[in-house]
This record gives structure tokens, sequence and C-alpha cells, in this order.
């Protein structure tokens, strides 16, 4: 019965797609390829029980990646408890795996751990050099994601709908919209369990996250 139910929505998924191209080379020969505007992030981001103490760029590999927009750091503290996020848009993503991300910019070995809250998303944690993090994608549309396959399935099944049919006809706007918020969350162990640490991270990436995603930015 699951199995039937999903195959009728891809089913329609797929005639939806069809349409819609069709429909933009008929109408639209010649469109123009869409623009990811610029964006800034902001110096400073609320979050309750904390402190920021440091806003700046990033000085990281990653300004090496076509595909990096924007970057941002930030530090809060509490209870002289350094909180480090790492804020980077990426655009036009083709593989949009957390994990491989974490694992090639902060050089991590230790594996994370997949989790997922509901009305929030998929997210990986785990600790490194005695640090433990939370690492985690901010869609466009649809659920926070950690891998590739929870990415393209937000793609298919979130970005292609009747009210973007005209912004994506008239070229204002991509069919799939590959786009991501990658936020990183780290703060030092010292005397803490690491799923003590987990539990301080989740906290605040939820809030995080409930700031960010009505805040994504506009193509």
């Amino acid at each position: 019965m699951y199995w039937k139910k999903t195959r009728i929505k891809f089913l329609a998924l797929i005639f939806s797609t069809g349409m819609l191209v069709l429909g933009k080379v008929i109408l639209f020969p010649n469109p123009v390829k869409p623009k990811v505007n610029t964006f800034v992030f902001p110096e400073e981001v609320p979050l309750a029980k904390w402190q920021l103490s440091v806003s700046s760029p990033i000085e990281s590999l990653t300004k090496e990646n076509p595909n990096l927009v924007a970057e941002k750091h930030y530090r809060y503290v509490k209870n002289d408890l350094p909180l480090d996020i790492q804020m980077r848009y990426l655009q036009n993503l083709y593989n949009a795996d957390i994990g491989a991300y974490i694992k090639q910019d902060f050089a991590v070995t230790s594996p994370p751990v997949m989790r997922q809250q509901k009305g929030v998303g998929y997210y990986g944690v785990g600790v490194d050099r005695q640090k433990a993090y939370l690492s985690s994608c901010i869609n466009p549309r649809g659920n926070s994601t950690f891998t590739h396959p929870q990415f393209r399935e937000n793609r298919y099944f979130q970005d292609i709908s009747f009210n973007r049919i005209m912004p994506i006809l008239q070229g204002q706007e991509v069919l799939l919209d590959k786009r991501c918020l990658w936020v990183h969350l780290s703060i030092p162990l010292r005397n803490s369990s690491p799923e003590a640490a987990y539990q301080l991270l989740e906290q605040v990436w939820f809030s995080w996250y409930r700031w960010w995603q009505p805040r994504f930015p506009k193509p």
C-alpha cells in the first residue's frame, strides 16, 4: 500500500516536471539564466540566554568553493562556555552531503551520528578533538537535511509546486532550488559527557533553525 501511494506521487511528479519543462520551452525558448543574488549575513542573530562575543568572516578553504556565496562565524558565550556557529550559504549543489563537507572543511575523522527532530529535520552530531559538534543544511523549502538523498527528495517534493510555475517559466527561479544554508555548531566538551553536549547543541540548533528557515535568502 505504501509503495503504491509513493509510486502514484512519483508518477505525478514526473508528469508535472515534464509539463513544466515543455511549457517553458514553448513559451520561453530563450530564457535568461536565473541569477543568485549576493547575500550578506547579519552581524548579529538573536539567541536566547547566549551573549554574542564574535561576529566575523570565516578563514577557511571554502573560499575556493565556486558554490560558496557567503559565510559568517558567530561566537556566543553562556556561563563562560563558548559556542561557535559557522554559517555558509551555498548554491548549485550537486552533492549536498553534510558528512562529506565536515570531513573536508573541518578534518573531522570520527563519523557523525544522524538524528531527526520533528518539525526541524535531519542533522548530525559527533565529537572531534574534544569538541562536540552539530551540523546540518537548512533547505529553501522543506525540513533540514544531512544526506544528499534527503536534500534531493526535498527538491523533488518541495520545489515543484503550482505556486512556482510562473516564476519558473519566466526564468526568475530554477525548477530545482539547489541552495543550502550549511550550519555547523560546536562547543568544547570540558567536563561534560558527549550526550549532555549534544543536548545543549540541539537546544541551540532548534532555536537557530526556527529563526533562519523563514529568513532563507531570496533567489
